[in-house]
């Protein structure tokens, strides 16, 4: 697929990874449209690179049906989805200090769950919807992770990354009939506002498993997202993007 005049719908799409591929894919002529959480961050982007973008609670049904309504009334079907909206609320399982043992919250595990695993289902519900309602050939991917095999204190993030693998694998032995392919990307450790908010040492702590020596960049995420959109024959497939990480 060419990128020149493709809509592209990505979520979290007004920071981190999903800016990178806004900003980029904006290059490189496509006509990207991002949902987020806040909205100070969609004004800056806004401001500063011509791209739109609304307020969306990605684990909403109703907010997403209504947003996709509004969405394809006015521009038309997407070409395109990127499932970038993601967070992180980490705990141990069962942790013992002393005598006091504490438990993994249900509320971290429920609100990971909501924006990880249902918003990527909800989002991609609908894009494949209007994609096969109107004929389109597009491509859903969707951001894993390499902690998608288990990661301590990440039982809740783990276990939605690993999900979205599941998923893409699933729809696309459903989509592909109607000439949508489903990938996904799986990034390692990547030098994100997540990644820059913890503990220094912890940070080295994990730049040492990697055998490249160094976290990755956005724009080596991005570089993954555009290849998947070009060539037209990768399909239901997990591109690992990880430094080595997973040799």
């Amino acid at each position: 697929m060419d990128f020149a005049g493709k809509k592209v719908i990505i979520t979290g799409g007004a920071r981190g990874l999903g800016r990178t591929f806004a900003i980029d894919l904006k290059a490189l002529g496509a006509k990207p449209y991002v949902v987020n959480c806040h909205q100070e961050h969609l004004d800056q982007l806004q401001k500063e690179h011509g791209i739109p973008g609304k307020i969306v609670d990605v684990g909403n049904e109703k907010e997403v049906e209504a947003f996709f309504e509004q969405y394809v009334r006015e521009q038309g079907p997407p070409d395109i989805l990127i499932n970038s909206a993601g967070i992180v609320a980490d705990s141990l399982f069962i942790k013992k200090s002393g005598d006091e043992i504490t438990k993994f919250p249900l509320a971290n595990w429920e609100k990971v769950l909501n924006v990880n695993l249902t918003g990527t289902f909800l989002f991609s519900r609908e894009a494949a919807y209007y994609m096969v309602k109107h004929g389109v050939k597009g491509v859903i991917i969707n951001i894993s992770s390499v902690t998608r095999a288990g990661n301590v204190g990440q039982t809740n993030y783990s276990a939605t990354k690993a999900g979205v693998i599941a998923m893409t694998v699933t729809w696309t032995k459903e989509l592909s009939r109607y000439g949508i392919r489903v990938a996904a990307i799986a990034p390692g450790y990547i030098n994100t506002d997540m990644c820059a908010a913890m503990k220094p040492e912890i940070r080295e702590k994990l730049t040492k498993t990697i055998p490249l020596g160094r976290l990755g960049e956005r724009e080596e995420i991005s570089q993954a997202a555009q290849f998947i959109i070009k060539n037209n024959f990768f399909n239901g497939r997990v591109l690992e993007v990880d430094g080595g990480m997973r040799i």
